[in-house]
């Protein structure tokens, strides 16, 4: 099968259609919902997550086609919904409301806001997903959602996720404030 120029098979429409139906599908019946438009280190969009808690109480995390450096990052809620660059340092530190230590793989750990980390491929677009029962987003110790907010960060580097506290991830080159939908 040869394509041409400028056409997509409509097989591969209905799968890109699919792919965006089912995550509208899976939040439209969520317990609670929330975005977080991610920016770079200039100020510029590159993306939206979107959250939904299910009703097993479990976050999911969904990023489509967000531009980033080709590699592998660590991504984390941080403490506080606020992402002014150019080194996103007023999120605070990693979501930690239970006082453990950071990474997924520690004995004493791991942080709410500690996730796998992702990869962006050598184009530098890519999608990311992941889900988490550390944290939630209704009301509760937990809560991403509390008074002063939380952000999502994407680190430069992979997250060793051992090392306190931030898994040696390096510099923050990404951020959005979770914000609930209705």
């Amino acid at each position: 099968m040869s394509v041409r120029s400028g056409f997509i098979p409509v097989a591969l429409l209905v799968v890109f259609a699919g792919i965006g139906c089912s995550t509208a599908m899976r939040m439209r019946s969520a317990e609670a919902r929330a975005e977080a438009l991610m920016y770079n280190t200039s100020g510029g969009a590159i993306g939206t997550a979107q959250l939904w808690q299910d009703a097993n109480g479990v976050v999911n995390v969904e990023i489509s086609s967000i531009t980033l450096p080709a590699g592998t990052h660590g991504i984390h809620f941080h403490d506080v919904g606020r992402c002014e660059s150019p080194a996103f340092t007023t999120a605070g530190g990693h979501y930690n409301p239970m006082g453990m230590e950071h990474g997924l793989q520690n004995p004493k750990g791991p942080h709410a806001g500690d996730n796998p980390n992702i990869v962006i491929p050598a184009s530098g677009i890519g999608n990311v997903s992941f889900s988490t029962d550390r944290v939630t987003l209704t009301p509760g110790t937990r809560t991403l959602l509390d008074a002063d907010g939380t952000a999502l960060i994407i680190h430069a580097s992979a997250d060793d996720q051992v090392t306190n506290p931030s898994g040696n991830s390096g510099a923050r080159i990404a951020c959005g404030v979770v914000r609930a939908l209705p």
